[in-house]
């Protein structure tokens, strides 16, 4: 594709925010996680680095060393290790990357935003919170709504996608990464018009 392994200091940081154990692998709130196991999976890049206390790995993207990031500090806390990352490296918030699940979506379909609220996501608020900023670029990945209102939200995003959903969710991924490749370019609104649906 268009990865390569990296050298030298990170540029970006790219988070795909999640819940770490098997009990969650397949859930919709894991929708940044499976982005960039897909990529891990592509690239032949290791996800295995502890460090920052998130899961992490390095690629050549867009021109440009990024680090991989999968925060192993359960979603409500997602920002403690992209935080750290970014400050570790001095990495200001305009090249912080984050791919993350959205119940506003139907599955397959993704949503690239330049900056923006959280939300009712509290992984996005978390990294909101530890970065302080929301002018971070963002990738939303469809995971559905759900069937009922009266569902909690929690219960909902912490559910197991039906196999029809995963394929669904796989093809918002491949499209997410060739979005985040333009995006790491400087080419966010062309990455928004070619992608978001």
């Amino acid at each position: 594709m268009f990865f390569r392994k990296a050298a030298g200091a990170p540029a970006w940081v790219i988070a795909g925010l999640g819940n770490p154990g098997k009990q969650y692998e397949v859930t919709r709130h894991n929708a940044g996680f499976l982005c960039l196991d897909l990529l891990s999976v592509r690239e032949r890049v290791r996800l295995t680095r502890l460090k920052f206390n998130a899961l992490t790995g390095e690629v050549m993207l867009g021109g440009e060393r990024c680090l991989l990031l999968k925060p192993q500090t359960f979603m409500n806390n997602s920002g403690e290790a992209v935080g750290e990352a970014a400050a570790f490296y001095k990495i200001p918030p305009e090249r912080v990357l984050v791919l993350f699940d959205d119940v506003s979506l139907e599955p397959g379909n993704l949503r690239i935003r330049r900056k923006g609220s959280a939300g009712s996501h509290n992984g996005v608020k978390s990294v909101i919170q530890h970065l302080c900023s929301e002018s971070f670029p963002r990738v939303k990945l469809g995971v559905g709504e759900r069937p009922n209102p009266q569902w909690d939200l929690a219960d909902w995003v912490l559910s197991r996608m039906t196999d029809k959903e995963q394929l669904l969710l796989r093809e918002a991924c491949s499209n997410a990464l060739c979005a985040a490749d333009l995006i790491v370019r400087g080419r966010i609104e062309e990455a928004m018009g070619k992608y978001s649906r």
